[in-house]
């Protein structure tokens, strides 16, 4: 059985994500709708899930659209982790308006090679 080419939002969705900046978050829609994929949230979702050790990607940056984490190994890694990088929590929720990565046009063109 051959294996099937990666789509065009897998190979955005693992470039985007390598590029957002320490410090920053991108919301699963947000970073959909950069990817040029409105409405495919959950398939950002289940990129990261199933590809973020095998491509590196730094997972932790993505956030629901309330700002709020995902715990559902229920061990606060992804909290953990957004600390370390000089995030700040009210409870398990952050402020997006202040950590939200507002990629530039020209930082998009680079990121996707186009």
């Amino acid at each position: 059985m051959a294996k099937s080419e990666p789509s065009e939002l897998f190979i955005k969705t693992v470039a985007l994500v390598k590029a957002i900046p320490k410090g920053k978050v991108l919301t699963y829609g947000e970073a959909a709708n950069l990817a040029d994929s409105p409405g495919s949230a959950r398939y950002v979702s289940y990129i990261l899930n199933s590809s973020s050790k095998k491509y590196g990607l730094p997972w932790h940056r993505v956030v629901n659209s309330q700002g709020k984490i995902s715990d559902h190994l229920g061990r606060g890694k992804q909290k953990i982790l957004l600390k370390k990088e000089g995030v700040i929590f009210q409870s398990n929720k952050l402020d997006l308006a202040k950590y939200l990565w507002r990629p530039t046009p020209s930082q998009l063109r680079k990121i996707f090679g186009s």
